[in-house]
């Protein structure tokens, strides 16, 4: 089997503005790329750029795809470890961009083997509930959000925190009063909150049951984790402190983290997340699927992803619920309120309606 050309699309998708302690994005800043092969398979592969915490963009995505694209131009997809490590001589980092070409590979194999993906990954179908996040406003307007959510059924609430600690504490006061303390939430700073500050924040936030938080100091101090994480009452969940599994080994050895983020964007896709999830159950530290802005197209590679491994034991796959105002997915997971589900359909199971990849700006290499 051969790559002849592949499609990349500027895939920006309209949103609701979203605020993490980093920044406000307006709008997904995503890439979708679309991998044809000579045998008539065709592979999708999406990645969602979040330039704060990341340090890349659509464009500088969308460009480096071109690079990407024509250097695997001819040869063979099914060669998975070969073509990613060409990326990597391509270029350093940058695993945002090459997170959409691992997943068109990971699709083209799946529909090679005629299994979706979560069977080639050697996983089996299993029933998996997602939490929903609330981005960060007026501790009013964030537990109004909250008692929303209740409403709808939603039984596990990420809290987007990582700006003044003391305004912070009363967010979540506000949160938990509302909705009681039957609701699970989970916190996420963002690397927010000063070194010197986060000891304090969440012991005073741990009266609120709270099941983890989420990266509270920025990552240039991971030094300071290891206390942090004997201290803290709090459990604490690296996300922006492991990019690759070299990362969670070092913060593992260093007993740094109680659990860790897993992200496509972060990793550079599924090749490399699998070995963050292994080395992470060797050494019984569960993990966490996460994203970016994803559509349902990764939003479905994710879903294959978790089910294909035993150590996700939470679900943080709300990114397409997180304002965007357009679904072009077809195909892919569903949604029946906060359950996942996705069919047998061989790969990834998803593609984009060609009416809105029209309307886009796109090339072909």
């Amino acid at each position: 089997m051969k790559i002849v050309k592949t499609e990349i699309f500027l895939y920006k998708i309209p949103m609701v503005p979203f605020t993490i302690a980093t920044g406000t994005m307006q709008f997904a800043q995503n890439i979708l790329i679309k991998i044809h092969t000579d045998e008539a398979i065709i592979g999708w592969g999406e990645c969602s750029a979040f330039p704060m915490i990341v340090g890349e963009t659509q464009l500088s995505c969308y460009n480096l795809a071109k690079d990407f694209a024509a250097f695997w131009k001819g040869k063979n997809p099914l060669e998975i470890t070969a073509r990613l490590k060409e990326l990597d001589y391509i270029i350093a980092g940058n695993y945002t961009a090459k997170s959409a070409f691992d997943l068109a590979l990971y699709d083209i194999a799946a529909k090679a083997a005629n299994k979706p993906l979560y069977a080639y990954l050697g996983g089996i179908a299993k029933p998996i509930e997602t939490d929903l996040t609330i981005g960060i406003d007026s501790p009013e307007k964030m537990a109004d959000q909250a008692v929303d959510f209740v409403a709808k059924g939603v039984k596990m609430i990420k809290v987007k925190l990582g700006k003044i600690p003391s305004e912070d504490i009363e967010r979540i006061k506000q949160i938990r009063t509302a909705i009681g303390d039957d609701i699970i939430l989970r916190i996420d700073a963002n690397q927010g909150w000063a070194t010197e500050d986060a000891l304090s924040v969440l012991t005073a936030l741990s009266k609120f049951n709270i099941q983890f938080c989420e990266q509270p100091m920025h990552k240039y101090y991971d030094d300071a984790l290891p206390a942090l994480c004997v201290a803290s009452p709090i459990a604490i969940m690296a996300d922006e402190s492991i990019f690759t599994h070299h990362d969670a080994r070092k913060l593992i050895a260093q007993k740094a983290c109680h659990s860790i983020n897993i992200k496509f964007s972060k990793s550079g896709g599924i090749h490399e997340a699998i070995k963050i999830h292994d080395i992470a159950k060797i050494n019984n530290i569960p993990c966490m699927m996460g994203g970016m802005l994803e559509s349902r197209l990764a939003l479905s590679a994710k879903m294959h992803f978790a089910m294909a491994h035993d150590n996700v034991k939470y679900y943080d796959m709300d990114t397409c619920l997180l304002g965007h105002t357009i679904d072009p997915v077809i195909g892919g997971v569903q949604f029946d309120g906060m359950h996942l589900s996705i069919s047998d359909a061989p790969g990834i199971g998803a593609t984009v309606d060609p009416a809105y990849l029209s309307k886009l700006e796109s090339c072909v290499v």
